[in-house]
């Protein structure tokens, strides 16, 4: 694995973690760290002995937004729009594109743009006491980094806004109320919690878990009979991989399946 200044990686039976290392600043986002995670992220795509990816944040926090300290300002020289075609919008898009499962491991304060960082991940588990803040409206600005399009998914059109123009504090309770986390343990499981999670996804059928994510963002912006004929193209693709045959053995000699991830 490459060498990281502001994230820490690790691989291992197939799970790779990421967890974003500026705990100093509460894992603020700056150059150098969307540099390492889209780095990061490329290799989970290239390398096949990734089967999960876990993203997490070191110390109190998961990812408390854009360092605005490193941010650019109306007068400055760099552009907001710069940040977002150049980083951040690379960033999500390779999470969405990954064809492998990314679980947001929320260990605290996810606001801005790491509210979208964590949104945009396939499985949130979250601490009892993390929460997402959607932030950006308290310095004047709009959701980016995909929030728009993942709270409208998640929560409709009308709690979305709410959310977006009040900036309030969405508590890992409410977050599952809303149904923007898939789980909320206390904050001394989350580790372990989140290691089970990974290790089925590590051990299932990581082609099948690809599809799945292309499905399911197609599915937001089509028909009915679009979803439908996208369906029967990528079932026809699943049925092609050695899981699906591997597993149709092991059910007709009822056994459990073992899946290779091909």
């Amino acid at each position: 694995m490459p060498d990281y200044q502001a994230i820490l990686t690790n691989l291992s039976d197939g799970i790779f973690n990421i967890t974003l290392n500026r705990p100093e600043v509460y894992n603020a986002v700056n150059e150098q760290l969307t540099t390492d995670l889209l780095d990061a992220f490329k290799e989970a795509a290239k390398n096949d002995a990734v089967r999960v990816v876990i993203v997490t944040g070191a110390g109190k926090a998961f990812c408390s937004g854009q360092d605005l300290k490193d941010a650019p300002t109306g007068s400055g020289k760099r552009s907001l729009r710069d940040s977002l075609e150049r980083r951040y919008n690379p960033l999500i898009r390779a999470i969405r594109k990954l064809p492998k499962p990314v679980i947001a491991s929320v260990n605290g304060v996810a606001a801005g743009a790491g509210a979208s960082l964590a949104l945009a991940c396939d499985y949130r588990m979250m601490a009892d006491s993390a929460k997402l803040i959607e932030v950006f409206i308290r310095i004047g600005l709009v959701p980016d980094s995909g929030s728009s399009w993942f709270l409208v998914k998640n929560c409709g059109v009308a709690k979305a806004f709410e959310l977006a123009a009040t900036g309030e504090d969405i508590s890992a309770q409410k977050a599952l109320e809303l149904c923007l986390t898939n789980k909320v343990v206390p904050a001394a499981e989350l580790e372990a919690e989140t290691l089970k999670v990974a290790q089925t996804f590590a051990n299932g059928p990581t082609k099948a878990y690809g599809y799945i994510k292309r499905m399911m963002d197609r599915a937001a912006a089509v028909s009915l009979d679009e979803a439908l004929d996208y369906e029967v193209f990528m079932q026809e693709a699943a049925g092609r991989t050695e899981d699906y045959t591997n597993a149709v053995a092991a059910f007709q000699e009822k056994r459990k399946p073992e899946y290779s991830g091909r």
